[in-house]
């Protein structure tokens, strides 16, 4: 999984990405401290795995993992060469959903770029620089397939596709807002990496005083759950300056700490399962005596096909998925006593996967 962070500048974008990631962005009070784009990989936690890997004696543990892309702080008028955040908006094309870091904390000390905290405002902002950047996009892809469609008819589709996109984004809509309901069609949208077509997660950055009851009574964070609600997009509650305290500590100095503020859980835990229930994926185990790993795939996801993210070959060559759920396999303590009690399973092509299934796959090609 792939999170693109965005927002305006002096929102903590870059203090949260430091925390989360444990990366090298720069972070200081004042606008465009983010001169290069930021990337950094984080394994995504899971007890499973360190279950599994005592069970198996395995040599290799491999989680999943998420990789954030932090781009400079957009600004009004960001599409159109102000400030810096512009120059990067191509990294975040491939991302898989937007991580949209809003302010929601009163703090003088704090510059904000519009001298007032308005978090619908700000949102409102980025939003625009967005369907701008967009429609630069459209634009261009419209006069190219003008152009092709002359010698090919077959773009005419396409072109009508485009053309209901570039009337959305001049109406101020975003690419989300409109419905593609032939599957060939949103594939074609999808292929077009538009950021406004992407879902979006809101991170409600709040005071330390708001993060134990997860930002409730805090006016601002309402402000944004109001707008996520209507809009279909996630929300969850971070102290961008926490994640930054607890950065470096063991797991086990870090839970102790949050337990101290109130909290059961770190941002970065926070921002993962928002994720997953935002993008409807879950991950399958795969377990043995060389490696534990764990594999994201989308909800609805049949066996072949989540093969294959191991490697194309135990797609093609997919003959059966073996299946035990992770409950059933640490209740019994091993495959054999799962064989003997009848919950290891056959599964063929037409299985759908489920959170926590581990399985092994036989294929041949």
């Amino acid at each position: 999984m792939k999170l693109g962070i965005v927002g305006l500048p002096n929102v903590g974008k870059s203090t949260l990405f430091n925390s989360l990631a444990g990366g090298g962005a720069e972070s200081a009070n004042y606008p465009f401290c983010t001169i290069d784009p930021n990337v950094g990989i984080v394994p995504v936690p899971d007890n499973r795995l360190d279950v599994l890997g005592k069970m198996y004696n395995t040599k290799k543990i491999t989680p999943a993992v998420i990789e954030f892309v932090d781009i400079a702080g957009l600004v009004k008028g960001a599409s159109k060469g102000e400030g810096l955040g512009n120059k990067f908006l191509s990294h975040i094309r491939e991302v898989d959903a937007i991580v949209h870091v809003v302010r929601c904390f009163e703090d003088s000390n704090v510059v904000h770029v519009d001298a007032s905290v308005d978090p619908v405002r700000d949102i409102e902002t980025i939003d625009l620089e967005l369907i701008l950047a967009d429609l630069e996009v459209i634009e261009r892809r419209i006069a190219k397939t003008q152009k092709q469609a002359v010698n090919d008819k077959s773009l005419a589709k396409e072109l009508d596709i485009l053309k209901k996109i570039q009337s959305a984004l001049e109406n101020g809509k975003c690419t989300s807002t409109l419905e593609f309901s032939d599957p060939d069609e949103l594939a074609f949208v999808e292929s077009l990496t538009l950021l406004t077509f992407k879902k979006v997660l809101y991170a409600a950055n709040v005071a330390e005083d708001d993060i134990a009851d997860d930002g409730l009574g805090n006016k601002y964070v309402e402000k944004v759950r109001e707008l996520a609600a209507e809009r279909g997009n996630g929300v969850f509650v971070i102290c961008a300056k926490i994640e930054e305290e607890i950065a470096d500590l063991n797991d086990e100095d870090k839970l102790e700490f949050l337990k101290e503020l109130g909290c059961e859980t770190s941002g970065l835990d926070r921002l993962i399962k928002a994720s997953y229930e935002l993008l409807g994926l879950i991950s399958y185990l795969t377990a043995g005596e060389t490696e534990c790993r764990a594999w994201t795939i989308t909800k609805g996801t049949k066996a072949p096909q989540a093969a294959g993210k191991i490697h194309s070959d135990f797609e093609r060559g997919f003959i059966r998925a073996e299946v035990v759920t992770y409950d059933e396999l640490v209740k019994l303590g091993s495959i054999a006593a799962a064989k003997d009690a009848g919950v290891y399973r056959s599964e063929g092509k037409d299985y759908v996967v489920k959170d926590g299934d581990v399985i092994l796959f036989r294929f041949n090609v």
